[in-house]
């Protein structure tokens, strides 16, 4: 019998126990519990905010992936840097790209338009890693369905296009 009495209390002392177990929460109690729950639904906002820009920088979202880092000074148009542009843009470029129609990829007359020209020769300067990396790339990519592929230009020469194009788009607009 003894062992029934002892079953019996520890049955009645668990009860007391368990029933201390509800919803009374203290006031602090609850707010540190709320407070876990917000920083958990704080961190999966952020982890999906870098999941849905690929990780990527406010200045490379918009101004692209690769050795342009900064915003660029551009001044008055250098027609000299143009007519270098232009020789870059008829060998490396005129292959797969127009100035106002769609051939391989896209027309280039108005991309100064809707990119930046950091955005423009890190396009030029590093394709590899923007078709991978960079979403307004990926949906070109999806497209045109054919991947810009490295032209080994040196910042110079890419600079000398990008004269070329905003002199292009210039030009379009009058």
């Amino acid at each position: 019998m003894s062992r029934f009495v002892v079953f019996v209390v520890l049955l009645v002392l668990g009860g007391i126990g368990w029933g201390g177990c509800g919803s009374d929460a203290t006031p602090a109690a609850e707010k540190a519990t709320k407070s876990r729950a917000t920083k958990q639904i704080s961190q999966e906002s952020n982890q999906s905010a870098t999941e849905n820009t690929g990780g990527l920088s406010e200045f490379e979202l918009k101004h692209g992936i690769g050795p342009i880092k900064k915003k660029l000074t551009l001044g008055k148009i250098d027609s000299k840097l143009v007519g270098k542009g232009k020789k870059i843009f008829e060998l490396k470029c005129s292959a797969c790209h127009e100035l106002d129609s769609r051939r391989v990829g896209p027309p280039l007359r108005d991309v100064l338009g809707h990119r930046t020209p950091e955005f423009v020769m890190n396009m030029m300067l590093n394709p590899d890693e923007m078709i991978k990396r960079h979403p307004e790339v990926k949906k070109l990519l999806a497209e045109y369905l054919t991947v810009m592929t490295f032209q080994n230009l040196s910042v110079e020469d890419a600079r000398a296009v990008l004269e070329y194009l905003r002199w292009a788009h210039q030009q379009g607009k009058k």
